[in-house]
């Protein structure tokens, strides 16, 4: 290596370098965000910003004195302390640090991220979600974390006409997952959700046309409203499962039962009859 330019007096230069683990001698060559404080805290108590960086390796010029160096590798951060005393000096930063790509996927297709909200949660002990450290982690990007444990919650988004109002509704649809970070790994999880997109129908007869003004509400067997919709056909992502579906129409109320299947797409007709009718026996 050439040898450092001789150092100015009263002022040297600092060389930083980071490495994801200590024993990695290859060098962090994109991400990495620099800052160096002056130890000596203000009247205040805060601690004056001196330097920052975005270079990989870069070589700052500081006069004589005390710093602290912090190093910000996406969630992973470390801090060094670094006296400079009138000759050039080099630190080398292990982070500590691993990577994590989650790829989500429905059937076979690959999700968007855009149709995606992931959140990035540190576990303790009966609590998978004691601590939210990224609320809107993108999927298929690698995401640097300090190396530990974490708990992964996927959340299939509702977008575009299917979403009431349109921008992004959350569904019913959602994965998570516990993973170990080590450092210097870059860690690749797949993440399956098993949903599919219905379209709500109220009819007088099968296969007969949508009635419009009419109101929705999509119902788990035991209850629980999971979405309200109104329209002559709107339409929503469900997870897999079983589901009752409520239409309403100039004041009177009618009710079907429902199966999604994952990636299968389907109309549910909900036929306009009264319940003496379909109280009848067959």
């Amino acid at each position: 290596a050439a040898a450092a330019p001789p150092a100015v007096e009263g002022r040297a230069t600092l060389r930083l370098a980071a490495t994801l683990t200590a024993n990695d001698q290859q060098h962090v060559r994109s991400g990495v965000v620099w800052r160096v404080f002056e130890e000596r805290a203000e009247a205040d108590g805060s601690h004056k910003l001196v330097a920052q960086s975005e270079e990989a390796t870069p070589t700052l010029a500081l006069p004589d004195g005390a710093y602290v160096v912090h190093a910000a590798y996406g969630l992973a951060g470390v801090t060094r302390r670094v006296v400079i005393e009138g000759r050039n000096i080099s630190e080398r930063v292990p982070l500590n640090a691993g990577g994590l790509r989650l790829i989500d996927m429905l059937g076979e297709a690959q999700i968007p991220a855009q149709r995606l909200s992931v959140s990035i949660y540190v576990p303790e002990r009966g609590n998978s979600e004691a601590k939210l450290v990224l609320a809107n982690a993108k999927a298929d990007e690698v995401i640097a974390l300090p190396e530990g444990s974490y708990h992964v919650v996927s959340t299939l988004l509702d977008t575009g006409q299917s979403a009431q109002g349109g921008g992004a509704n959350a569904t019913n649809s959602v994965v998570t997952a516990d993973l170990k970070i080590p450092a210097g790994k870059l860690i690749e999880a797949t993440l399956r959700h098993h949903a599919a997109t219905i379209t709500l129908k109220l009819v007088k007869q099968r296969g007969g046309e949508a009635l419009a003004n009419t109101s929705f509400s999509v119902l788990t067997p035991g209850g629980d409203v999971i979405r309200e919709l109104i329209g002559a056909f709107p339409s929503l992502v469900l997870a897999e499962g079983e589901y009752v579906a409520i239409a309403r129409n100039e004041g009177k109320t009618y009710q079907g039962h429902f199966k999604v299947q994952s990636t299968k797409d389907a109309d549910v007709e909900i036929v306009m009859r009264d319940h003496t009718e379909e109280e009848r026996p067959q």
